[in-house]
């Protein structure tokens, strides 16, 4: 992946937002909330501001006016510059062609979860299983009520979030399976070694 002079998805985010016309922040802070993008992006708003001027500063932005509405802030109306355009469709291209390394918390915790008895395993799983189900539910609701209103085109970020989510949940179910009816290879050396000491846990 390309070193980028703006790395934030949140850059992204606003240039992407920037190409269908000029406005200020509030307004692209806005349309961002309104379409989901903080969830697609991981949008953190607190950095929203300095993400803006930092497109600024490299010249991938640009302020065409202020405004001032009686007695509240000035507000900067920023338009996106060519340099912008490029650097969004470069940005984009790469993140649709190219592998990422991509590490969710889920496998960080995976990774070391042998420390924990393979009954409080099974009874965390047992809890993240029905969170995954309960969200999948509500995002396969939220889906087809949206597909009616909106074309498919704009929605495949919720599709592919939703495909994940099943799949993540197959697994889970899977590994599941195999700790509770005692097949899963290694388990009772598992258990072997948390009783001899290898862990404060049982």
């Amino acid at each position: 992946m390309k070193r980028r002079k703006v790395g934030n998805l949140l850059a992204l985010a606003i240039l992407s937002t920037l190409v269908e016309r000029s406005m200020h922040p509030y307004e692209i802070a806005s349309i961002l909330k309104a379409r989901g993008k903080d969830r697609d992006m991981g949008i953190k708003w607190g950095s929203f501001y300095t993400v803006v001027r930092n497109l600024g500063k490299h010249g991938f932005i640009e302020a065409v006016e202020s405004t001032r509405d009686g007695a509240r802030p000035e507000r900067t109306v920023y338009r996106i510059t060519d340099a912008g355009r490029d650097e969004m469709l470069d940005w984009l291209r790469e993140l649709l062609a190219e592998l990422a390394p991509e590490e969710p918390k889920f496998v960080a915790g995976l990774s070391v979860m042998a420390w924990l008895g393979p009954d409080e395993v099974i009874s965390l799983f047992r809890t993240r299983l029905a969170a995954l189900d309960e969200e999948i539910e509500r995002s396969r609701g939220e889906l087809e009520r949206l597909i009616e209103e909106l074309p498919r085109l704009v929605l495949l970020e919720g599709e592919y979030r939703l495909a994940m989510r099943m799949a993540e949940a197959e697994w889970v179910r899977s590994i599941l399976g195999e700790l509770t009816s005692g097949s899963m290879p290694g388990l009772a050396e598992w258990r072997a070694y948390l009783a001899e000491g290898g862990s404060t846990r049982s």
